[in-house]
């Protein structure tokens, strides 16, 4: 059987593709298994300082397996419980990465937003769906689409389930970059290289948990917590070795996790 989830590794940058293309990647539990046990290996890897998630053939993840939502509905489906939420890779301490290349929908549409960042091809098609399968917003996007794109323009996307392209979801500040499609890997990859080889890997940890968590607290919360993290971050290896690259002018060497 073929691979769910297809796993590459190169100069730090850990790929790993969804693999049903026949299905456009749509959304099984044993994919989402798979998933998550590369993103928990991947953790642990000394090696691997930055996650890029991308599809196989000409979608991303077209949402919940229609298979599944056939068997949910004549009560047939048999789950396999995992402990870890649909959220789980905002809990990864590296950041992640989507590559949205095609059709992201529903349950896709979850998976790229709980990402740290999204780069998406200009033509892919977006869409919530929930609306017009008779379904709600599902795990947390009625909590993370407000934020990223604002109530009227989350509400419109959630109520409407329309389709639009990665150029709009650009434009409603839900993705951090829309190119054309034949170049949307090189450029995402482009830029996780150079936070694999730039960047400290224990300050984006900290910068991900600040960014992600700080949704929660009120900005005197916030500003209290980042003094302690600073505090934190004088006594790392990191910044002797940050400010120590920028005085002799070469590339940093930073630890990894």
């Amino acid at each position: 059987m073929a691979e769910l989830v297809l796993s590459s590794l190169e100069e730090g940058v850990l790929t790993l593709t969804f693999n049903r293309p026949d299905r456009l990647n749509a959304w099984t539990e044993a994919l989402g298994r798979r998933y998550f046990d590369l993103l928990e290996e991947a953790e642990k890897n000394p090696g691997v300082r930055v996650i890029v998630v991308t599809g196989a053939g000409r979608g991303f993840c077209a949402g919940a397996d229609f298979e599944a939502l056939s068997a949910l509905q004549a009560g047939t489906y048999e789950h396999v419980s995992d402990p870890r939420p649909n959220t789980f890779p905002i809990s990864i301490r590296k950041p992640v990465v989507a590559a949205v290349n095609g059709a992201c929908a529903g349950l896709g549409m979850v998976h790229a937003l709980v990402c740290d960042l999204v780069f998406t091809a200009a033509e892919a098609k977006w869409t919530t769906a929930f609306a017009r399968r008779g379904l709600i917003a599902e795990y947390g996007l009625s909590w993370i689409l407000p934020r990223l794109a604002g109530q009227a323009r989350a509400m419109d996307l959630l109520l409407s389930g329309r389709t639009f392209t990665g150029a709009e979801a650009e434009t409603l500040g839900l993705v951090s970059r829309a190119v054309p499609g034949e170049r949307l890997m090189a450029e995402t990859l482009a830029y996780a290289r150079e936070l694999a080889a730039l960047s400290s890997p224990a300050s984006m940890a900290v910068m991900k948990a600040q960014v992600w968590g700080d949704w929660d607290r009120t900005l005197p919360e916030a500003a209290d917590a980042a003094v302690r993290h600073m505090a934190d971050s004088f006594r790392r290896p990191d910044f002797a070795e940050g400010v120590a690259s920028f005085l002799e002018r070469r590339p940093p060497d930073f630890p990894a996790l």
